[in-house]
């Protein structure tokens, strides 16, 4: 279950609020005994002194009684021998191991007070003038006499509780000293528990703020994790969907900026292609038919080579004049080429060779149109142009599980690394476009953008051994009718 802040905040104020209170109980109950001892010692003293107290009351009330006999002196001494035998038993009570001795003594003596002050008292009523005076004297003499039998008892109850005091005073300070112990040990606590809980909050917090620096900065890859349960945890669950939305957002926006990129690219293929073809095109279908008279004439002259020659000729023009966006068969594309290496056998003669292995199965897969041709261009002019004997170009089309696998390789000086990656990577290079005015990197282009698929063109090659160019051919979409092509 999620903890909230404010249930943190509650459960600490409870656990303080727990604390002092049974601190204050403790106390409490500590001072509330001591107290108590305290009082019940206290009151055996008054109730001894109440003793000498009440002893000398009677003794003046009963002095005012023999001097001046009224019924209302009368009553102030039996109302003071009530007054002696109530404290008597008070005095009673307070009887332990220690003083009993001493404490039924004093009994003894307060009973021996009352017996003589009512004898008196007899004595005076009966006129008795003499033994009344003299019980009377008998009297105040055991008055005094409990007096000092009263401080002789407070003397010993003093010696007997001295140790008892003792150990209040040093309770009293051991209770001090416990106070201030528990005081700094529950400030410490307090302060440990308070860092504690701070930290639970802050830390998160300071986690949230980092992971905001984070995506301001623009990095939304990482992923927002924040170490709480309470509601900062939902604010970063909710911050890190929120990232999410934003980066899906910034690709989709890059993809289809890619898109529109490469849309961009391919019409602007379309229109230099066009363009080119539109250069080098001088009244094309005037050419063309030119080349047709030219070939008939030379075939009636009996100049049969120089026929095919015109024908094959005539027959490149006519590929040429097609649409370069449009697809064609492999059966059209390997026909012009076999046109274009006629024309440059009659050029080289037997310096180029040419070999070709073709699986016809493959023949019916589409293409761009005027793909191979510039390839093999670009190997007569870098592979048998520049050399005096000549050299070789092997031609291969066989079919791999559901590609076609097409392979031109020549035995010219080959190329480094580096001119490799600027072919396939599309940086610009001098005199790339030969004939058709199609160069080589945009063949690869057209490629990857008719297929939807990158990577189509691998460039095998050391300096002085050759190079070999390999093409791969996935399912057409006209077989497939997907939006995408099948990889290889």
């Amino acid at each position: 279950m999620t903890t909230t802040i404010q249930k943190k905040i509650w459960t600490l104020v409870s656990v303080v609020l727990l604390i002092m209170v049974m601190i204050w109980l403790t106390l409490t109950y500590y001072n509330q005994k001591t107290q108590k001892q305290s009082n019940d010692i206290l009151q055996r003293y008054l109730q001894i002194n109440e003793v000498t107290t009440a002893s000398q009351q009677m003794i003046t009330n009963l002095n005012n009684y023999l001097l001046v006999p009224t019924e209302k002196r009368k009553q102030e001494v039996e109302k003071s021998i009530s007054t002696i035998k109530k404290v008597k038993r008070d005095v009673a009570d307070l009887r332990n191991e220690e003083n009993t001795f001493s404490v039924t003594n004093y009994i003894h003596l307060i009973d021996s007070l009352i017996e003589t002050a009512n004898r008196s008292i007899m004595f005076s009523n009966n006129h008795e003038i003499e033994d009344s005076t003299k019980e009377f004297n008998e009297a105040n003499r055991i008055s005094m006499y409990i007096s000092e039998m009263t401080l002789t008892i407070l003397d010993r109850e003093l010696k007997t509780y001295n140790e008892f005091y003792r150990g209040i005073i040093k309770q009293s300070e051991e209770l001090k000293n416990l106070g201030i112990s528990l005081l700094l040990l529950i400030t410490f606590v307090l302060l440990l528990v308070a860092y504690l809980f701070s930290l639970s909050i802050t830390r998160p917090i300071y986690q949230l703020t980092k992971a905001a620096n984070e995506l301001s900065q623009g990095r939304f890859n990482k992923r927002i994790e924040v170490d709480s349960t309470d509601e900062i945890a939902f604010l970063a669950k909710t911050f890190d969907e929120m990232r999410i939305n934003i980066n899906n957002l910034i690709l989709e926006i890059q993809q289809k900026a890619q898109l529109e990129h490469e849309l961009q690219q391919s019409k602007l293929l379309l229109r230099e292609s066009q363009l080119r073809g539109l250069q080098s095109q001088i009244n094309p279908h005037f050419l063309f038919n030119t080349l047709n008279t030219l070939s008939k004439k030379a075939y009636l002259d009996g100049a049969e080579e120089t026929s095919d020659l015109l024908v094959s000729v005539a027959g490149i023009l006519r590929y040429n004049l097609k649409r370069v966006d449009r697809s064609v068969t492999l059966f059209e594309e390997v026909i012009v080429l076999n046109q274009y290496i006629e024309i440059q056998k009659a050029r080289f003669t037997d310096r180029l060779h040419f070999e070709s292995d073709i699986d016809e199965d493959c023949l019916h897969f589409e293409i761009p149109s005027l793909t191979l041709q510039p390839i093999i261009e670009n190997a007569v002019i870098h592979a048998i142009e520049p050399e005096e004997e000549g050299g070789s170009i092997s031609f291969r089309i066989k079919k791999n599980g559901s590609c076609v696998i097409i392979e031109i390789e020549d035995s010219g000086k080959g190329m480094p690394r580096e001119k490799i990656d600027q072919l396939l990577g599309g940086s610009i290079l001098p005199n790339e476009g030969h004939f058709t005015g199609i160069g080589f990197q945009n063949v690869v282009k057209r490629l990857e953008l008719y297929y939807g698929v990158n990577d189509l063109v691998t460039i095998y090659s050391e300096v002085g051994r050759g190079t070999k160019v390999v093409i791969q051919i996935p399912k057409t979409k006209v077989e497939e009718n997907v939006d995408e092509a099948s990889y290889c």
